[in-house]
């Protein structure tokens, strides 16, 4: 042991606990843990760079620093995208779907996207190329 108290992990803030709009909050589908994924998508590109969590509290941050910040997972904390890195995220717009359960959240990217330093997260691992993509049903 490290000599710590054992007490509970940080977790994402309990709906309702937040300064986020009510109107909002009452709009989101959350899952199990109080979080909804955002993606992040490059404003004038389309160029889709990532995907974090977020609860009420980082949404609220979010809309009103124009920040990116997400809710860390493994280190249940938040993070604002940049503040270590350098690779800021201004928030240009941000959309919730027509389930209320994910966000889309439209950037001006600075630097890479992901933390392996490349530009997305979705550089690495094409499961289906387009080239490779089957086409539409032949005889129909």
């Amino acid at each position: 042991m490290d000599g710590m108290s054992s007490s509970a992990a940080p977790a994402p803030a309990t709906p309702g606990t937040t300064s986020l709009d009510p109107a909002v909050a009452a709009r989101l589908s959350r899952n199990a843990d109080g979080l909804l994924p955002a993606v992040a998508q490059q404003y004038d590109t389309g160029e889709v760079l990532m995907m974090g969590w977020m609860d009420d509290e980082a949404l609220h941050r979010t809309l009103t620093t124009g920040r990116c910040t997400y809710w860390s997972r493994s280190r249940k904390e938040y993070w604002v995208k940049g503040d270590t890195s350098g690779h800021v995220q201004h928030v240009k717009s941000v959309a919730l779907d027509c389930d209320g359960d994910t966000l889309l959240v439209r950037v001006d990217q600075v630097g890479a996207a992901c933390h392996t330093g490349e530009r997305t997260c979705f550089d690495a691992d094409v499961l289906l190329a387009e080239a490779d993509a089957p086409g539409p049903a032949q005889g129909r």
